[in-house]
């Protein structure tokens, strides 16, 4: 017989529409975090391939390449696989220039493989020690793309505290051997810490405490704060010379950075710019300090983790110093990023004047000032701010240490993990390359991460045996991997692990169940009547309509009830009055949750929408790069083929002896007695191509070759990657384009 609504405990049913407005409610807030969690990670993916693209682009045009060899170079990193269907899917930006719909649901083609690799997901979410080792291992180049997989997949439910904790306990930096460089440089961890800020909580903080200030900024589109002397020197003198006509002699062109700063007339300019860019400074200061409780948990814990460790790796390190590496974090690659590129960060609409985009480098500069150690060497005109520093300095120590203080996740990780393995419905949304690559990145590293034999890591990954390659785009799916373990855990392992009983298991579960269920029902629901009823409670959620979260909730809740009645931890005949009295208790400690949904409901729209825009936004970004590159091509399109007609440039022979006198050849392993008979072929095929083969006198075919792009040898250079490894041996990557640039300069560049 279909039963009613739920009832009070004097037998009165809650108003239906009541119970329907708390569901939906419920609904439409669970709902809007899983789209926020799934666009950021679409955002992430976007922001990813812009990036590629532009600074592919941008290091071509820098080192002064013709227009056709733009074409010709950028269409084979980054287009080869639009024009070639066939092609695996190798290159990422090009899959996404190729095509920007949504991703194709699927199922697993295999069942087997569906089990082991629900096995390695779940054993890798719940135990994220794997992650952070495999972090640690993989290659600069790969790191995007595993933090992509990671952030946004593995861990990609951001408002879902089990999922959020195990992520954190990634953050654990005992044994961090480049702890001096862990804030600054660009290494595995640092880059961690950053794509941690761009989850969906970190982005929303930024836009509550950052958008107001920076769009109020940029209104400002002709006020000019410039500081630099020689800047403004060179701006006045040229608004002179538009004016009269002509320069005095006593404002000559072309003078030092040091005598700009001794002008009178350019201190004059200066010293009111210095007070107004203070008086911002310090309101965005003020907004920023005032935002503390609204600081995402995991940003704040993060916070706590770095105090936690310089205390252990420098015991007499004092407040001072503790400020400065958290600084380090929450200003440099958390605060600093958005406030100099607010476009990126979903803050404003339009793009920045250049005015109002050089005010606020200098608001980030001051900030980062202010949270670490100023050094003004290289812009000793910054030293001049110096007062703002000064008087924040205490200000800006107290908020840093109070950024810390958060409690520990720690007993309720362990918790939620008991939970979790008792679940039967927990699944991942995840693709299949994404799968593949993670299955690709731990086989690489197994000598590493799976030195245990044992270890219920290494039996899988062996089961698994080698990673699949790959698939093209067309055949990639989105699919619903069903997590497990295939290890249950015994009751009793579990509270040996836990240190707690089989008793405090349960009843801290049934706890948390009972007050998450009151807390979604209104305050004068009859249900909610005190003393509590637990029973009824219980049946009434598991009773409820249209809302299957809370049904589970309710039976469980049933369950939990009957199994410490059984273990004789509460009894039936006084209410479950133990149970109840500390339910009751947590309540008074929290208030409704109808409210605080409806409020952060209306937040998360506002995050939803802008996430949505600027997704709009990288789209467009992308194909206005799409519709570049195939302008540049068309138009271009008779020179290659005179190109492609041309004779070959090269081969040029060098030997070993020259390379290595050149500085080009910078380590070998040549033995010593062969070398004068090994050589080299430099050939450049097409514009931006080069072919290096190695020979050995008396052979006819190399012994190995290598086909570079040059776009590649600028990108090294700029990172300061200065090793180019070709097996034998090691080449200096500025030599190597110094060489190039020698032999191989046409008329028109490369």
């Amino acid at each position: 017989m279909a039963r009613g609504p739920p009832a009070s405990p004097s037998g009165t049913p809650c108003p239906p529409c009541t119970c329907l407005c708390r569901q939906t409610t419920q609904k439409t807030l669970r709902d809007l975090k899983a789209k926020i969690s799934s666009q950021s990670k679409k955002n992430f993916v976007l922001e990813k391939d812009v990036r590629y693209l532009d600074s592919r682009i941008a290091l071509l045009i820098q080192n002064r390449m013709a227009l056709e060899e733009v074409c010709s170079l950028c269409f084979e990193a980054t287009l080869a696989a639009i024009t070639d269907k066939n092609q695996p899917q190798q290159n990422e930006v090009a899959s996404h220039l190729e095509d920007a719909a949504e991703m194709q649901e699927g199922v697993f083609p295999n069942d087997d493989k569906t089990q082991r690799y629900g096995n390695l997901l779940f054993l890798l979410q719940s135990e994220p020690r794997h992650i952070a080792h495999l972090c640690r291992l993989v290659s600069m180049s790969e790191i995007d793309s595993l933090l992509q997989t990671v952030m946004f997949t593995i861990y990609g439910n951001q408002y879902e505290s089990r999922e959020e904790h195990l992520l954190l306990t990634m953050f654990q930096f005992d044994n961090t051997p480049e702890y001096s460089s862990l804030l600054r440089a660009n290494t595995p961890v640092s880059r961690m810490m950053t794509t941690y800020t761009r989850r969906g909580p970190g982005q929303s903080f930024l836009k509550a405490v950052l958008a107001d200030r920076i769009n109020g900024l940029i209104e400002l589109k002709d006020l000019d704060l410039e500081i630099n002397p020689l800047k403004v020197y060179e701006r006045m003198i040229e608004q002179i010379e538009e004016d009269t006509g002509s320069l005095p002699a006593s404002l000559p062109k072309g003078i030092t950075a040091e005598q700009a700063a001794e002008n009178p007339q350019v201190q004059a300019i200066i010293e009111p710019r210095l007070t107004m860019l203070t008086e911002i400074a310090n309101g965005f200061l003020t907004t920023i300090i005032d935002g503390l409780e609204e600081a995402p948990y995991g940003i704040r814990w993060i916070c706590k983790q770095i105090r936690s460790l310089t205390k252990r790796k420098y015991p007499d390190a004092n407040d001072q110093v503790i400020c400065t590496l958290i600084g380090g974090f929450f200003f440099l690659r958390f605060i600093n990023p958005a406030i100099v590129t607010p476009k990126s960060y979903m803050l404003i609409d339009g793009t920045p004047a250049d005015r109002p985009r050089r005010t606020l480098t200098y608001i980030a500069k001051m900030l980062q000032n202010l949270a670490n150690k100023p050094s003004y060497a290289k812009e000793p005109y910054m030293a001049k701010l110096q007062p703002f520093v000064l008087q924040n300095k205490d200000r800006i120590n107290k908020f840093m240490l109070d950024l810390c203080e958060v409690q520990d996740f720690y007993e309720s990780l362990e918790m939620d993990n008991y939970v979790a393995l008792s679940k039967k419905d927990l699944e991942l949304s995840i693709t299949l390359n994404e799968i593949y690559a993670m299955h690709s990145l731990i086989d690489k590293h197994k000598g590493e991460i799976c030195k245990d034999a044992n270890s219920h890591l290494s039996i899988i990954v062996n089961e698994l045996g080698p990673a699949p390659p790959q698939v093209p785009r067309k055949e990639n799916r989105v699919i619903n991997l069903p997590l497990f373990s295939r290890w249950e855990t015994a009751i009793d392992d579990l509270t040996a692990a836990l240190d707690i009983t089989q008793e405090e298991v349960f009843f801290m579960e049934a706890k948390s169940i009972f007050v998450q269920i009151l807390r979604t029902i209104p305050a004068g629901s009859s249900v909610a009547k005190r003393p509590l009823r637990l029973e009824r409670i219980a049946d009434a959620a598991a009773t409820s309509k249209n809302d299957a979260v809370m049904v589970r909730k309710g039976i469980r809740a049933m369950e939990l009830l009957s199994q410490l009645q059984e273990l004789k931890v509460v009894d039936k005949s006084d209410g479950f009055m133990l149970l109840r009295d500390e339910v009751e208790q947590e309540l008074q400690h929290l208030g409704s949750l109808k409210e605080g949904v409806d409020l952060e409901t209306k937040k998360l729209e506002e995050v939803y929408k802008t996430i949505r825009d600027h997704n709009s936004y990288l789209v467009g970004q992308l194909e206005t790069y799409k519709n570049y590159l195939h302008n540049v091509r068309s138009q271009s399109e008779g020179t290659r083929r005179k190109q492609q007609k041309q004779q070959v440039l090269g081969p040029y022979k060098f030997t070993h002896q020259q390379l290595e006198k050149e500085g080009v050849i910078q380590k070998s392993n040549v033995p010593d007695n062969r070398r004068a008979n090994i050589y080299f072929n430099f050939t450049s095929p097409l514009p931006g191509t080069f072919v290096i083969s190695l020979h050995y006198k008396g052979r006819n075919r190399g012994l190995l070759e290598l086909d570079l792009k040059l776009d590649d040898l600028l990108e090294m250079q700029k990172d300061n990657q200065d090793d180019l490894d070709l097996e034998y041996v090691q080449f200096n990557v500025p030599k190597v384009l110094a060489l190039l640039n020698k032999r191989f300069a046409r008329k028109k560049g490369w």
